[in-house]
Order: C-alpha cells, then structure tokens, then sequence
C-alpha cells in the first residue's frame, strides 16, 4: 500500500535535502509522532522522525551523519532522524503491513506502521502519552479492537515478555478506547 503526503516545512526541505546527498536508495521504516502526525492527521507537533530499521542495514552510519541528532541537516532545519530500535514490540508481520509514503523522493524511501500496528508499538511502554495516541487513532480510524486483540494474540503474545500485563492493558484499559 502507498499513500501520498505532503509535508510541511521544514520537513519537506529536510528530508529532500537528505534524498539529495544519500550516496544510493535507503528504505526506513518509521513509527511515532512523525507518524501520526503526518499520516494519521494527529494535533501534535514533533521534531523527529523515529526509525526503527534501515535498508540496507549497512546504510545506517551514513543516515545518522546526514541527519541524525546534531547533525550538520538536524541543526540546519531543527527536525532528525532518531533510531528506536529495541524500545518498542511490534507485531510479528509488522513488515508486511508497511505503508510506503509517496514523497517525490530518489533515494529516500519512508514506510510507516499501518495504524494497528502502530497502536500495539505503543503497549510495552503504555505512557499516558502513548495511551493519548491509541485513542486518538482508534476514533479517528474507527479501528475494531477486535482486530487489535487478534493481531496481538496471534502475532505478539506468542513471544513478547509479560504477555499477561499487555492482555490486561488491552482488555481493561484499551478496550474502552474503541467504539464497539
């Protein structure tokens, strides 16, 4: 699946910017507020733009000398790139369901979290904030917790740590997020 979207400044100069000066094709995949602010329409600013995985992976140096935090592009527009791997559990096809942004770009391919996906990245943490986040994309999505629940039994419970706590999360706090 694509979608097109157009960014607002200073992130479109940014990231054509960063297209321009990547030495071949990187493809990352995103989630947080840069996410939900620019594809699910959340009212919320955010300064970067959360990746967890580049391709190729060898890719990732470059990347972050562009325009990871403090770089020479972070400091010119006052937006980076922040790699988060290893603080959120996705689902076990999360890659699959990726939704590539369709931005004019050469190099630089974004593919974000489909909005269930995204939803269950914020249950290890479940913060207030995250808690703000999987309602606002629960109403304004008309998401079925049905299909979240299923999607976590079938694709996180099998193997993410403290399986229990994230059902009771969903099941007794979540769950009133969801109009059905």
């Amino acid at each position: 699946m694509s979608l097109k979207v157009e960014l607002p400044s200073p992130w479109s100069e940014f990231l054509s910017e960063v297209d321009r000066n990547l030495s071949r094709p990187v493809e990352m995949h995103c989630i947080g507020g840069f996410v939900l602010t620019f594809v699910y329409d959340a009212p919320r600013t955010t300064g970067d733009l959360d990746y967890l995985t580049i391709v190729p992976n060898d890719a990732s140096d470059e990347v972050e000398n562009l325009a990871g935090y403090g770089s020479k592009f972070a400091r010119k527009y006052r937006v980076y790139f922040q790699r988060v791997a290893g603080v959120t559990d996705l689902p076990e096809n999360y890659d699959e369901r990726l939704v590539d942004l369709k931005l004019g770009l050469q190099n630089l391919s974004l593919k974000v979290l489909e909005a269930y996906d995204l939803a269950l990245s914020k249950l290890t943490r479940n913060s207030p904030k995250d808690r703000e986040d999987v309602k606002y994309l629960a109403a304004k999505l008309n998401l079925s917790f049905g299909l979240l629940y299923q999607r976590f039994a079938n694709e996180m419970k099998p193997w993410v740590a403290n399986p229990d706590r994230h059902e009771l999360t969903l099941t007794k706090v979540w769950r009133e997020y969801f109009a059905e």
